[in-house]
């Protein structure tokens, strides 16, 4: 019988009919379509990706000789083209000579799968090269399925997901960069000859330092609301590899994949390896349309239970106690943000132990019972005093890792990733480790974290899962050494495992997917979370650039952004208005994160009108179509974005001065979006304590006027900041 190896969102196609085709295949979205062409005998060819203006006859005629291989194969490429998948046969062979056996169609309701399945003309390997075209959103995704026949093992040495050819013009590639508490920086360069690289090779997670996903803009340098712009994003979780590589030839090509580094997969006979899939989008409207292709599709198909809804207005524990715990202080929380208007309290970390109390980051992990010196009346006694408050509960978790210091580590030690005989190296706290997903039991021992809390306490409405440590060390006691390789690809196999169990039990509980902030914003995770934490870094002024960055690819109702105490620690004590922090946690999903009872009177004050208003506009902000407005790396002292329904009635904009200097000159707000005929109200929402709404509110506006001639918005002092419903 054979083996499957899931990868998110991938499958084998069988019992498909096959579908006749002429030569010419065409993968078509609403708006796009990416056109193929092959003949049995022969490998499979991509001639074009963009607008839905094109056939491959049409190319012809016009002179393009577009004609590379979709899936370069090692051997029958030559080396100025990189190749996208290399294997080494059981023999030793190291080349593919893949040729299109059959094609079928498939309809999944949401979108058409087309199946190229092709096999190396002399060894009995089978390649499927798989798109998937949804019907109502600009994405494609592509990539491959492969197994094989052979007497014993091959290896696979590189499995890159996807391949694209694009003209060589003035292209520019958009992407990510940062680091923890500096996540999701926008950096932007031409292509020029050469290799471009882009990846991560943390281990657990991928998106701290890089990001994989990109943008490129084909008509010169990126512009916000036009120009053709593909977009591309890796839905994979662990490591990864973009390189788009500019030869002396007149193209460019974009490759992206597992980072082959130190991960050569061992593939038995009858196994299928499923890459993850890669989504591509096009839009002429710039990098805004791309976004806004991405996100849609984000909330119609990549989201499993968020989607459309919106999230509850929250208070974490973490940046108001951390690890001081106990339930007194929890009942006060719960009091405090059922008084300010907020829907859910979420303890984090430092509620369990027994006999290892968790008072620091250097014990404990693994030892998931409550600890009943800080809540003597269990988690019980919580659930009912939410219950009594009227709002929801949620609790911390980090089920992947464990402290040397733990009744776990002590009781399973061969449970942690590790290399027999070599010296453990540890992280976070001096003792973290990572727990061996690819072990069953592992897995298991995971699960049952989740199950345990929701079956005992099933009023437990969300869940924060976190992962704070990277791979260290890159070993397995459950792997066989033959396929010690297969380590980085395997632990992420084994994590979706216990995700698609935790969510076929349990659909509906809220979980966010936080990796010491934002290190696990992907694509590959976000259909098994609600939503994720952006950053740890919750300094306002530096959450404008973090979630403009992370708003390139990710909607608003999976990016939580919180209000935090000041003078703020992680950015040398600074202090911010608090209308200015709740104007930037407003554009995302509305939390908080101190200590209520500290707060001065003007604080809670502002912070309930926050909630109020935020509650009318919460629809449109986490459901709305994006529109960035200034960015704040044009350096114009100001960065603008907003959000506008599908039905253009409703908008919700905001204004934060980013800067503050005498004799200023602020550009006039330009809004996008809306219905040019319609005349539209525009209200000042959250308006700032003992003050009067500004002139502007009130006052009606056509969009024309709104969106070709503009408003001043009136930011006269330092961290000014403004949000408008246009109605």
């Amino acid at each position: 019988m054979k083996k499957k190896l899931f990868v998110i969102g991938a499958m084998l196609l069988l019992n498909t009919s096959l579908h006749a085709w002429n030569g010419e295949v065409t993968v078509s979205t609403p708006n796009t379509v990416m056109i193929l062409h092959a003949q049995e005998g022969e490998d499979l060819r991509m001639d074009y990706y963009g607008a839905k203006a094109a056939s491959l006859k049409e190319l012809r005629d016009a002179g393009d000789d577009f004609n590379f291989p979709a899936l370069p194969a090692f051997g029958t490429v030559d080396m100025i083209h990189l190749p996208a998948i290399q294997v080494r046969h059981a023999n030793g062979d190291q080349n593919l000579e893949l040729m299109v056996k059959d094609y079928t169609l498939q309809d999944e309701g949401s979108a058409s799968v087309h199946v190229f399945t092709m096999q190396d003309k002399l060894l009995p390997v089978t390649v499927k090269v798989c798109f998937k075209a949804y019907h109502r959103v600009d994405i494609i995704e592509m990539w491959t399925e492969i197994l094989h026949q052979e007497k014993s093992a091959i290896t696979l040495k590189r499995y890159d997901s996807g391949h694209l050819t694009l003209r060589r013009e003035q292209v520019w590639l958009t992407h990510l960069h940062g680091d923890w508490c500096a996540e999701a920086g926008i950096t932007q360069e031409p292509l020029t000859p050469g290799v471009q690289v882009i990846r991560n090779t943390d281990g657990a997670r991928n998106a701290h330092c890089d990001a994989p996903e990109i943008m490129l803009s084909l008509d010169g340098e990126p512009k916000e609301n036009s120009g053709r712009t593909i977009g591309a994003a890796l839905c994979w979780s662990g490591n990864y590899e973009i390189r788009i590589n500019t030869n002396n030839k007149k193209e460019h090509h974009l490759y992206a994949g597992i980072d082959p580094q130190s991960s050569e997969y061992v593939l038995d006979p009858k196994e299928v390896f499923a890459t993850p899939h890669l989504a591509f989008t096009y839009s002429n409207e710039g990098m805004g349309g791309v976004s806004r292709n991405f996100h849609r599709w984000a909330r119609t198909e990549g989201m499993l239970h968020r989607g459309m809804n919106t999230g509850d207005i929250l208070l974490n524990s973490w940046e108001g106690l951390y690890f001081d715990i106990n339930e007194e202080r929890m009942v006060q929380m719960m009091d405090d943000i059922a008084r300010l208007g907020g829907e859910l309290f979420v303890m984090d970390d430092g509620w369990f132990g027994d006999k290892y109390q968790r008072n620091n980051d250097s014990s404990t992990l693994g030892d998931w019972v409550v600890d009943k010196k800080k809540l003597p009346n269990g988690l019980k006694a919580l659930v009912e005093a939410a219950k009594q408050r009227g709002i929801k509960l949620g609790i911390w978790i980090e089920p992947e890792a464990v402290n040397t210091k733990s009744e776990l580590f002590e009781k399973h030690p061969e449970w942690v990733l590790q290399t027999k005989g070599r010296e453990l190296r540890l992280g976070r706290g001096g003792t973290q480790l990572v727990l061996d997903m690819t072990n069953p039991k592992v897995q298991d021992f995971a699960f049952g974290i989740v199950d345990e809390l929701l079956t005992r306490y099933p009023e437990i409405a969300y869940l924060k899962w976190d992962a704070n440590a990277s791979i260290q060390n890159c070993g397995s006691l459950y792997l066989s050494m033959q396929k010690q390789s297969n380590l980085y690809v395997d632990y992420h196999l084994g994590l979706l495992k216990v995700l698609q169990r935790i969510r076929q039990k349990y659909p509906h509980v809220v979980i966010q997917d936080c990796a010491s902030g934002g290190g696990r914003a992907n694509y590959g995770l976000l259909p098994y979370f609600d939503e994720f934490w952006v950053s740890d870094n919750t300094d306002a002024l530096q959450r404008v650039y973090i979630q403009w960055g992370t708003s390139l690819f990710f909607p608003a109702n999976a990016m939580a952004a919180h209000i935090n105490h000041c003078p703020y620690w992680n950015t040398g004590g600074r202090v911010i208005p608090v209308k200015f922090r709740c104007d930037v946690a407003m554009s995302g999903r509305l939390g908080i994160e101190l200590q209520p009872k500290d707060m001065t009177d003007e604080e809670r004050q502002q912070c309930t009108a926050c909630f109020n208003d935020y509650k009318e506009l919460r629809n449109v902000v986490q459901t709305g179509n994006l529109y960035r407005l200034i960015s704040p790396y044009q350096k114009m002292g100001v960065a603008s974005l907003m959000y506008v329904d599908d039905t253009q009635s409703q908008a919700a904009l905001f204004v934060y001065k980013t800067e503050n200097y005498y004799n200023q000159l602020l550009p006039r707000i330009r809004l996008a979006g809306l219905k040019a005929d319609q005349t539209y109200t525009v209200t000042e929402k959250n308006v700032r304590v003992n003050q009067k709404p500004c002139q502007l509110s009130g006052k009606q506006f056509t969009g024309r006027f709104l969106m070709e001639v503009g408003i001043e918005v009136p930011l006269w002092e330092d961290y000014a900041s403004r949000v408008f419903e246009i109605k």
